[in-house]
Order: C-alpha cells, then sequence, then structure tokens
C-alpha cells in the first residue's frame, strides 16, 4: 500500500525567520501546526526533513547525525538564500539538540529547544522507540504480521544509536558557547527523555536571556499535545521580546 508521506516546507509570513526542526524519527508534520501559527502572526518559517525519515525504516539506519546536521545547515543556509537576515531556530527531541548545536556554530537570534534530551536515557528506550517506529510505519504499509516480524528480524538500528549518543555528548559538552537567547521548553508528561535535560541546557547555556518553561499535561511530542496551543502563545511571546532589526 502507498501511503502518503510529509514533506519538506517553507511557509512565508514576514522578514523574521524560524527554522523549524523536527526529531529522531519524526518528520516535517511534528512542527508543521507550528509553522502554520507563526506565519499567521508574521514570522517566516521553514522545516526541513533530516535523510532517512519519513521513509521506510531501513533507509533510516543507513543515515546518522552527521547526513542530519548536513540537513540542517543546508535548511540554516535556504533561509539566507530567500533574504533572511536573523534567523531563529526551534527544534523538537533532536531538533532541539540539533538547534544547541547550530547555536554553537551560526549566528541564530535565539533557540527553542522543546524536549531535548542532554543524554541517553537509556540505550534500550531508544532502541524501543526505533523498533516501535519501523513496526508502525510497516503497518500503514499494509503489510501482514508475518511480513513485518520476518523483516524486523533483520532491522538493526543500533549503529545510529551509538553515533546519536556521540551528538548528545558534543552538544551538551558545547551548551557553555551558546549566548543567543534562550527557551527551554519541557513536557513534565515526558517518558522518551530524562526530563531532567531541561535544567541542564538551561543551566548550561551562557545566554544572559534564558527561560525554561514545563508543560505539566503533555507528553515528548509537546507539538502535538494537549498543551500546543499554550506552548505557541509562549514561543510567540518570546520571539517578540528579542531585539529583532525589522
Amino acid at each position: 500500500m502507498k501511503i502518503s508521506l510529509p514533506k519538506p516546507f517553507y511557509f512565508e509570513g514576514g522578514e523574521r525567520a524560524v527554522l523549524l526542526l523536527h526529531g529522531f524519527t519524526g518528520s516535517s508534520a511534528d512542527v508543521r501546526i507550528l509553522g502554520r501559527y507563526l506565519q499567521k502572526k508574521g514570522y517566516s518559517s521553514l522545516a526541513p526533513q533530516y535523510k532517512g525519515h519519513a521513509a521506510p525504516p531501513e533507509e533510516l539506519t543507513k543515515t546518522g547525525p552527521a547526513d542530519w546536521w548536513q540537513d540542517v545547515l543546508d535548511a540554516y543556509a535556504e533561509l539566507e538564500a530567500k533574504g533572511y537576515a536573523e534567523i531563529a531556530v526551534c527544534g523538537l527531541s533532536l531538533g532541539g539538540v540539533l538547534s544547541l548545536k547550530l547555536a554553537t556554530e551560526k549566528p541564530v537570534k535565539a533557540v527553542i529547544p522543546m524536549c531535548a534530551p542532554a543524554y541517553i536515557k537509556s540505550e534500550e528506550v531508544m532502541y524501543a522507540g526505533v523498533t516501535e517506529y519501523a513496526r508502525e510505519f510497516k503497518k500503514r504499509e499494509g503489510k501482514s504480521p508475518e511480513q513485518i516480524e520476518a523483516e524486523m528480524a533483520e532491522f538493526e538500528p543500533m549503529p545510529t544509536l551509538k553515533d546519536l549518543q556521540r551528538l548528545l555528548e558534543e552538544t551538551r559538552d558545547s551548551l557553555g558557547e551558546i549566548y543567543s537567547p534562550t527557551l527551554v521548553v519541557q513536557a513534565r508528561d515526558d517518558h522518551m527523555i530524562n526530563t531532567d535535560s531541561a535544567n541542564i541546557i538551561h543551566d548550561g547555556v551562557n545566554a544572559f536571556q534564558k527561560e525554561l518553561i514545563w508543560y505539566e499535561e503533555s507528553g515528548h511530542v509537546i507539538t502535538l499535545d494537549k498543551e500546543k496551543d499554550k506552548l505557541h502563545e509562549d514561543i510567540y511571546h518570546f520571539l517578540e521580546s528579542l531585539n529583532w532589526s525589522n
């Protein structure tokens, strides 16, 4: 069965730009509602889709953090090419980690990590997350339980997870290099990561303007959860507090 897959998006809304980054095993759909909200508020947004994502799960295992980081750099360059002089970056989970990494290497206007891990909760949790993603994708393709089990026996995501762990360590060790205004977003009911990551990130960045907001009723994919409207408003108010040139 052919299934409809999410695509990268660019929503033109104004002279201020926000780069939106999705999570591991996620897609641009994770941040699409946020992008539309920001567009209505006068902000342009662009969301890439990392290599191997929103694709058969075997494709995910052929890629890794180096590929996804290049996708982020390409998206940032695309916004620059469109004429945006000031770019904020906002990312969910892995996207939050890549947002923080970008803030150490590019002059971002602000950085907003959402439910971003400072370290892997456990390799078992990450492995379970990837295998669950793989099973669900194959179910949506209409494959039989027998075919799914046969394919899952060959599915091996571990090399990607090892590289992901190194990315988290490197980013955590570089937090002190971040001076851009920072809004750390964390769901209290997040079972995918250790929620103390939010405190580690907030305390680790050297930004003069920084804030940590907890969402008491939300889970890991906070952009699609029950407090998303509050999240949208909080992000908008934070962006409005910045000293934009336009």
